[in-house]
Formats: C-alpha cells, structure tokens, sequence
C-alpha cells in the first residue's frame, strides 16, 4: 500500500495541516518525522478550530495511529498541553492511538535559555526567525552527543543524576553567552518536573521504528507530515535563515526510520502566494500596500508566534526547486480565496542575478539575496471564491492563474483550497492525479 507524504515547499505556513486531516482517513497512521511544537498546524472541523504544534495533524480522526517519531524533538510540557486541550473537546481515543518514540530527543529548560540568549546572535545582526522554543540547542545537543536527553531516558534510574551533570556543565555556558545572567538551572526540580512528564506520556512511549517497519512491511497506509516548509531544510534552504531539521522530503527517512522504498507519492503544499517569517532573503516580497493586503486579507500572523508574516507575490522559481528536491508528484494550491480582490497577479517566473535571467534557485543566500524577481502579470478577479466546491464554478482568471502556475512548476495541480474548512476543498478530476490516490 502507498506511503503518502505531504510536504510544504515554501518557508512553511502553507496550510499542510489542513490537507492531512484530509487525507488521514485513507490511511493507518499518519506521521511526524521532524521539527517541533515550533510548527503551527490548524484543522478546521465543523466549524470547530483546532491548533496543533507538536502533535500530529491525524490525530483529530479516531481509529487512526498517530506517531511522532525520533526525528522529532519533544516539549513533554506542550505535548500534554495539546492532549488536554483535545481530550476536553472530546477528541476521543488519544491514548490508544499517539504513539511518541523513546528515540525523540526531549527539550529540557536550558535549551530555553540557550535560545534566548543565541536568538540575536548571528554575524551581521539579523535576526534567525527562531520561536525560541527550544528547538535548535536541542537538536545541536542530539549532534554533539554529550547533554542530550530522550524520551526514553526519561525511564531510567539515572535520570537525576543525567540531569545535574548536565545542569553543572551548562550553568555557566549559558550565562557567558547571557553576559553573565545566571540561567537559575535547578537540577532538583528540573527532574521531578520531567519524571512527572514521563510518567504522563508513559502510555504513549514505544519504538516507533521498529513499529512502523512492522507496519511498513505488512502493507499499511502511512502519511507522513512535514513540518515547516522546504526552504526551512536546514541542508537544502536558504541557510544559515532555516530550522534545525530536514524539513523537506529528503528528511523522512532518516527522521522516520522508514527507507525511502515506502515513499510512493508526495503531495507538494504551495500558498497561492508566499509568506516568510524572520529574517533571510525574500526576493517576492511586497513591502507595501499589497503585501499589507495580502497579510490582512490571509490573516497572515503566526499560528505559533502570533507574529505578522512578510508576504508577497509567489515565487515558482523556488518551487519549481522544492519540487523537484522533494520528488514531487503533484502540488495542492492553498488560499486562493486570499487572492480575490486583487486587479492584478503577479507571479515570478524567473530571476535576474549579476544582469543574466536565470530559474535557478541559488544555493548561497548572499546570491538569493541580490536576485531581482522577474514578474509577469496575470489579471485577477473580484468573486468570493469561499463557497465554491468545483472547478467548473471558479471564476475563469482563477482557473488561468492555478493553469499557469502548474506550468511554471511544472507538476499537476491536485487539490485547490478556498478556505479553512475541510469543504472548502476541491478536488481536481485529473485521471493522472485520481492514480497516485490524491
């Protein structure tokens, strides 16, 4: 049976979440294979709006196994938080169905304080972008080896003292880099706080790899969700303006534990326009009224963070990139409906470096930041595109827009949402696409 992937190939906030929820039904487990609680993923069900960081986007529909695997770094904290917000909303039958791997590395409160004090510090004083939520001196300590800590250490007779070794060493690290502020590290309460964690997630800790190879090898569905956005790749993004994880699709199997072999199709998730949060390069951006028209009409802030978005006109010189990087079958064009109102679309299809027209996507982002975005312009359209459920129904200049779009990408458009809601979606009749299961 296939395994799905759905993967977002901008700078994330491309409305992924939505499209697992909906395609979760057809499978047997869907999948976290990287990154944090610093992904923001919202499902709308019935009119009832759920957010989701850490826990997968599935996990909303019952009799499905959702697991977050050992390429995922952990905040017990938040992961409880998640559960009790959806326990107290009915979502029924989270013990039987979350599975969290004892491999994933855990976010303990130093990797706080380290992420505050390293936020501002890069080179030239432009901020990263980080949520501050732990996630990248987490995932440097699971490199570096020496003060990690995982899900399954958490069960050991050696927990308190892993944690006041850890403690001892990072104390005065952490306060040279905060100029000599004392982080105030308990190691005593650091731990009871954490074994009483432990124990309320005890039902949900296994080896998911080993399950999911199990299950991988007796022919059940699986859908693997990225987190983030491809341009994120901490190997393949706009570096050193990226998360701390693959968070493209050459990701999976080594955040998962499953070989590639078990990747069938990938579902590339593109905003009908481009959205960047933090600092880094954004060669489509729109400093001005459009891109103010653009934030206020996609309500354009943080799921996470809250923080006002950058936005701008869509980039396919960029996706054409991520589309091929991620092996993408077919692509799913998201909020269109932001787009209406507009006279005028422009698109980027293509970009001007050093005086020469180039589609390739730079690999430097000192390059990507001197690129000149070559447009061309598209006419737009007035309708409120938020009720339609067909293709047939769309206005003639959205369906132009989504046409040229999937030519300047290259892959077949599959999916077009127009809101929020999962009936707010349509699906496209192409034989091709009805094939890969999309």
């Amino acid at each position: 049976m296939p395994g799905v992937c759905v993967i977002g190939l901008q700078w994330g906030d491309e409305a992924k979440g939505k499209l697992v929820d909906l395609l979760t039904p057809r499978h047997d487990f869907v999948v976290r294979y990287q990154g944090g609680a610093n992904a923001g993923h919202t499902v709308v069900v019935g009119g009832e709006v759920y957010k989701l960081s850490l826990l997968p986007s599935g996990v909303i529909t019952e009799g499905v196994t959702s697991v977050i695997t050992g390429g995922v770094v952990i905040n017990p904290a938040k992961a409880i938080e998640e559960l009790d917000e959806l326990a107290s909303r009915d979502v029924r039958g989270l013990e039987k169905n979350l599975k969290i791997s004892d491999r994933a590395h855990v976010i303990m409160p130093w990797h706080f304080a380290e992420d505050r004090a390293l936020d501002s510090n890069t080179s030239d004083g432009e901020n990263i972008g980080t949520t501050q939520r732990g996630i990248g001196p987490c995932y440097r300590d699971k490199v570096g080896r020496s003060h990690a800590v995982r899900m399954g250490d958490l069960y050991r007779d050696d927990f308190r003292a892993t944690v006041e070794k850890i403690v001892a060493a990072k104390t005065p690290v952490i306060a040279a880099m905060s100029g000599g502020v004392d982080p105030k590290l308990d190691a005593t309460a650091i731990a009871d706080q954490y074994l009483a964690f432990a124990e309320r997630l005890r039902p949900h800790v296994c080896d998911t790899t080993e399950m999911l190879l199990t299950a991988a090898e007796a022919g059940k569905r699986i859908l693997f969700e990225g987190a983030q956005g491809s341009l994120l790749d901490v190997d393949h993004g706009t570096y050193p303006f990226v998360t701390s994880s693959n968070s493209s699709g050459v990701g999976i199997p080594n955040g998962s534990g499953l070989p590639a072999r078990y990747i069938n199709h990938t579902l590339g998730v593109v905003k009908a326009y481009s959205t960047r949060v933090g600092g880094g390069p954004f060669p489509t951006e729109q400093d001005n009224a459009d891109g103010q028209k653009l934030r206020d009409q996609g309500n354009e802030y943080g799921t996470v963070t809250k923080r006002p978005r950058r936005c701008g006109w869509l980039d396919t010189v960029a996706l054409r990139y991520t589309a091929r990087l991620g092996g993408v079958d077919a692509i799913a064009v998201m909020l269109l409906d932001v787009l209406s109102g507009f006279d005028e679309i422009k698109i980027c299809n293509a970009y001007e470096l050093d005086g020469k027209k180039t589609n390739v996507f730079p690999s430097h982002v000192d390059d990507l930041r001197r690129v000149k975005a070559v447009y061309e312009s598209l006419p737009g359209w007035s309708e409120d595109l938020t009720g339609v459920r067909s293709m047939d129904d769309l206005p003639a200049n959205a369906i132009g827009y989504i046409n040229r779009v999937s030519e300047l990408v290259g892959r077949p458009v599959s999916i077009v949402s127009v809101g929020p809601g999962r009936e707010q979606t349509i699906f496209t009749a192409k034989p091709e696409l009805l094939a890969l299961g999309f």
